[in-house]
């Protein structure tokens, strides 16, 4: 594989072709919304709950386009993410669960840094998780490509940011339960910085201070929201207050056991949990809603290209609901890994138009790169696959086939079939039983396609009626997973 170094693309560009970047013909900015655990099913527009109030993102979905086969590609945070801001599939260096997922090698470049040697102008604005994250590490937006960045290193809090409290005296306060809650001071750039205000709010805030700078180049600005991540009810007292809901304590190590105070605060058992939820959701939304209002104002949003997605499926124990999906985060079914993918693109895409495409969150790096005017080299590693020709026509077909492993779980996805295997009797399986209250089965999986919004029908097993489907699709899948170990050792040279 061909080494590439961060910056080698921009030395190549002559300073004439800096300079097309400014001007009438200049690329479109591009705005990449990534939420947090957000469930598919809870969208206003789904119509599967009249209790969700999604406006501004049901707008969104009206003015482009809705894929409804949209798949991340991991149940869980930190691999799906690493392959977001890559657009290649983080089992190409090693990354498939929680144990062992990281943020690419330096020899493959970041979103941000190609779009940086594009010349555009790029910031990061959230939650940050691809694997232990050290601080001063790759993981840190400044040092994958991010001119700007304000964010929280989730890792070192069990993949939560508090949603309110994040400064020096709350994390003493809190003592031994501050890393439980994600409360701790936050970073811009490479300062620490106390942020005592929702960070819903402060994230889209940052992201309006970020589009306003006085700089010609194009922006590529990434909001990474810990909404709607649990622990929900971490919402302003006048946002309780509007909604009539109580406050819940958060976890004091003085009064209880983690585990047991932990089982009081997810479903079935969280007093109002559905509520809390909700109410984050409605804040993400408002503040998504203000974000897009204020590009229209200043008389960008025609040349923005904004899009939406989540990074796994809705938590079940935090109350998401996937409907009509099977499964939830940490699953390989449906629930686990299809994403509410909305794009918005003047000029390109269709208002409400709808594909039934196979899409992958993969296929964002190479469109927005393509989109920037210069796609990717011949060369360029990447797994996913430009969507202008889709985004043009929602009946284009995308991809033939989607590979999903976490080692004790894994997938195939084929636009006729889905075949799922989980490992018998895994330590995994079991907590995701007992954390999601979803049983991942053991064993082969074949699901067939339908023509409906779930696309599959996960409660049928044709395993043993189709065994040469079985085999057929088994055997791409250790071919891939093949590539993907071939890949992994040659990255760690």
């Amino acid at each position: 594989m061909t080494r590439w170094h961060p910056f080698e693309e921009e030395r190549q560009l002559s300073e004439p072709q800096r300079n097309q970047t400014i001007g009438a013909d200049r690329p479109p900015n591009i705005v990449l919304i990534v939420s947090d655990d957000h469930g598919f099913g809870d969208l206003g527009f789904r119509g599967t709950d009249p209790a969700v109030s999604t406006p501004h993102l049901d707008a969104l979905a009206a003015d482009g386009r809705v894929y409804d086969n949209a798949y991340v590609t991991a149940p869980i945070c930190s691999p799906s993410r690493a392959g977001l801001i890559t657009g290649v599939h983080q089992a190409r260096w090693g990354a498939h669960w929680f144990t062992d997922s990281a943020m690419a090698p330096p020899s493959v470049p970041s979103l941000a840094e190609r779009l940086g040697a594009r010349g555009y102008r790029t910031g990061y604005f959230g939650k940050i998780h691809y694997g232990p994250d050290e601080v001063g590490s790759r993981a840190c937006p400044p040092h994958h490509g991010f001119e700007t960045s304000f964010y929280g290193l989730a890792a070192h809090s069990m993949g939560r940011l508090h949603y309110l409290h994040h400064s020096r005296a709350h994390e003493e306060a809190y003592g031994d339960a501050a890393h439980r809650h994600g409360v701790s001071p936050m970073w811009d750039g490479q300062e620490q910085v106390d942020c005592e205000r929702h960070l819903t709010e402060e994230f889209i805030e940052r992201t309006i201070d970020f589009v306003d700078a006085p700089d010609e180049r194009p922006f590529f600005a990434m909001v990474a929201f810990n909404a709607v991540h649990n622990f929900t009810w971490q919402l302003p007292q006048h946002e309780l207050d509007a909604r009539g809901l109580p406050q819940h304590p958060d976890f004091d190590a003085e009064t209880a056991e983690y585990v047991d105070w932990y089982d009081g605060a997810i479903e079935p058992n969280l007093e109002n949990g559905r509520e809390y939820y909700l109410a984050q959701l409605e804040i993400m939304d408002r503040e998504i809603g203000r974000l897009r209002a204020h590009l229209q104002e200043t008389g960008q949003a025609e040349n923005t290209i904004v899009v939406y997605l989540t990074d796994n499926g809705g938590s079940r124990c935090n109350y998401g609901r996937n409907t009509p999906l099977e499964g939830s985060k940490y699953t390989l079914y449906e629930g686990g890994i299809r994403t509410p993918m909305l794009v918005s693109w003047p000029g390109v895409t269709q208002p409400g138009s709808v594909s039934a495409a196979l899409v992958s969150s993969l296929d964002l790096a190479p469109t927005f790169l393509a989109a920037s005017g210069r796609g990717l080299e011949d060369d360029a590693l990447c797994d996913g696959i430009d969507l202008r020709a889709s985004l043009e026509d929602p009946s284009e077909p995308v991809h033939e086939v989607l590979h999903f492993d976490t080692n004790f779980q894994w997938a195939v996805r084929t636009p006729q079939w889905k075949l799922r295997y989980a490992e018998p009797g895994s330590r995994e399986s079991a907590g995701i039983l007992q954390v999601e209250h979803t049983d991942i089965g053991q064993g082969l999986q074949l699901s067939p396609a339908t023509g409906t919004l779930a696309g599959l029908d996960e409660t049928i097993d044709l395993a043993e009626q189709r065994p040469e489907v079985v085999e057929e699709l088994t055997a791409a899948h250790e071919q891939w997973l093949g590539e993907m170990r071939h890949s992994a050792r040659a990255l760690a040279v």
